[in-house]
């Protein structure tokens, strides 16, 4: 059986639930905000996971203003930045990301500048000089767009960079790039990403003499 591998130039990252595993902050946030409304609280989980805030809001409240959602997600958000307890690395995410330092790749999150800096560093992992942020996109994941925009950060098309997500919303928006996804950890099969391991530890780097990027899963994860 052949092990599935990817070459590419460029390496584009999601955060939470792809280097930071944050469920736990997520789920304290989010059941918390939909026991206030009245609302399945795992139904409003499955949903939140990989999107800004207001557009979880708008997506299980359809018919609310949009300007509540985001005065609510801006309420929200401040809680979900200064509460880190029980944030920690997805597994081999502190050699993974060491071994891309000197390789082209960029961070692109949901999450806002604060957040993905207060989580990054609460799991002790060092940020990517290449960013694409909430602040960055006028559409949230499922949207392409924040992934399209890194891979022009990094100066590659669109095709010659993967995507690492763990969510629905997160993998829908890099196949819609027209990026190979590799999905990560329990939440991406379902969701047909281009190759899947169970964490970061399952996953072999290997550059190549002419700057491409060989990402293999390893037997256990193929």
């Amino acid at each position: 059986m052949t092990t599935p591998s990817i070459t590419v130039r460029g390496l584009l990252l999601d955060m939470d639930g792809t280097l930071v595993n944050s469920d736990a902050v997520v789920a304290r946030i989010w059941r918390g905000w939909a026991t206030e409304k009245g609302l399945d609280p795992d139904e409003v989980l499955r949903v939140a996971h990989g999107r800004q805030g207001h557009l979880t809001m708008a997506t299980v409240l359809p018919d609310r203003p949009m300007e509540v959602n985001y005065a609510e997600n801006r309420a929200l958000l401040a809680k979900e930045t200064a509460d880190t307890d029980g944030i920690v690395p997805v597994p081999g995410a502190p050699a993974f990301l060491a071994a891309l330092r000197d390789l082209p790749h960029a961070l692109v999150t949901s999450a806002s500048p604060g957040l993905a800096t207060a989580r990054m560093a609460a799991a002790g992992l060092r940020m990517p000089q290449l960013r694409v942020t909430s602040e960055d996109v006028g559409a949230s994941k499922p949207d392409p767009e924040g992934f399209l925009k890194g891979a022009a950060e990094l100066g590659f098309p669109a095709s010659a960079c993967a995507v690492f997500e763990d969510s629905a919303a997160g993998i829908a928006a890099g196949l819609a790039a027209g990026m190979p996804v590799i999905g990560v950890g329990p939440r991406a099969p379902e969701h047909r990403p281009t190759l899947h391991v169970p964490d970061l530890e399952h996953l072999r780097l290997e550059p190549l003499a002419d700057g491409r990027i060989r990402l293999t899963a390893t037997a256990a994860a193929a």
